[in-house]
């Protein structure tokens, strides 16, 4: 896998048809004509800008309910700047149309390395491939990341950085309500996750041309505390509801909040994890960008002893996250979770 055309962007720019190892088997393709539309607001819009004001507790309700039901909901009024999120949404496409050679300079399959180019999920393991080329790069603290970042396009750095740092303050602010909305301390989640840990994937999925023979990305839920999701005007998420797939179309300057498995765990499965999965197009690339807010890898994670007492038992034992991690990336995406190899 060493040398050109290691990358899907640059394969899908050459062919008319599904190379064969991006074809799921028949029993595993995404079915697009079963797919449910949200535009009957199936998913959660929630105003944040309540949080500061004598409604708070009505938006607690909403986050407690979102997280019971859905596992996901969408936020406004959030205070990331539009100028913020357009100049990463702008920067990310001129990354993925740079020249190849030129991004490839970024590229690795090594999942431990915090700074890489690749594609797919886990090239090196996978029997079937993903339509997507991803830059994932990892972002707190800012300092100790931001040097190995690529330089290239020349304000890429810049731009990343201060999203990031606005990424971040919007998670704190949604695990200090998810917390409260659980009836825990407000800072519960915020000490469970250790000294924290946030990383990001800048996610491209080219133009296909049969998107009803393969995924962006197949099911599966997340295995971090929470993930904040920006997306340009392409829709392609999918949310799994009551057992049927249903789209998420994109809203401009909002972002999709989801609950992952640490979440999941620490709230002793009174909030699920959702699982959701990316689809792919035949006319227009697509541009997706997840924040993904985990423990800092020594962090313990478990039940909150609030929420566990002899009506309501501990229903997970206590692991690492990087215990946790491992065991997600070593089964991949083949299952949607790998929860149950630390229940009780």
């Amino acid at each position: 896998m060493a040398n050109a055309k290691l990358l899907l962007s640059d394969l899908a720019s050459s062919i008319d048809c599904v190379p064969s190892r991006y074809v799921r088997p028949v029993n595993d393709r995404p079915n697009l004509d079963e797919v449910q539309s949200s535009l009957d607001g199936s998913i959660p819009l929630i105003d944040l800008q309540d949080l500061h004001g004598p409604s708070r507790s009505h938006v607690i309700k909403q986050i407690a309910e979102a997280c019971q039901i859905d596992g996901f909901f969408r936020v406004k009024n959030h205070g990331i700047p539009e100028s913020v999120i357009h100049g990463m949404l702008s920067i990310t496409k001129e990354f993925f149309h740079l020249p190849e050679s030129e991004r490839l300079k970024n590229y690795s399959d090594d999942p431990l390395k915090t700074m890489r180019l690749s594609t797919s999920f886990n090239v090196k393991t996978e029997q079937v491939s993903n339509w997507r080329d991803f830059l994932r790069l990892y972002c707190y603290p800012l300092e100790d990341y931001i040097q190995e970042w690529p330089s290239n396009p020349p304000s890429f750095r810049e731009v990343v950085a201060e999203y990031c740092k606005e990424a971040r303050k919007l998670a704190l602010l949604l695990l200090e309500a998810i917390s409260e909305s659980l009836g825990l301390e407000r800072n519960h989640i915020d000490k469970a996750l250790g000294k924290h840990s946030q990383q990001m994937a800048l996610n491209y999925y080219p133009p296909c041309p049969q998107p009803e023979l393969t995924f962006g990305l197949p099911g599966h839920a997340d295995p971090n505390a929470l993930t904040i999701l920006l997306q340009d005007d392409v829709p392609g998420l999918q949310v799994l509801k009551d057992g049927k797939w249903v789209a998420i179309h994109p809203i401009p300057n909002t972002f999709i909040v989801n609950i992952g498995d640490q979440i999941q765990v620490l709230s002793n499965d009174c909030y699920k994890s959702a699982v959701h999965r990316a689809v792919v197009n035949c006319q227009k690339e697509r541009i997706s960008i997840p924040t993904f807010y985990c423990p800092s890898p020594d962090a313990v994670i478990g039940p909150a002893p609030g929420l566990v007492d002899h009506g309501h038992p501990a229903l997970y034992r206590k692991f690492t996250y990087s215990e946790y991690f491992g065991k997600f990336w070593n089964r991949g995406l083949a299952t949607q979770s790998c929860l149950d190899m630390f229940k009780t």
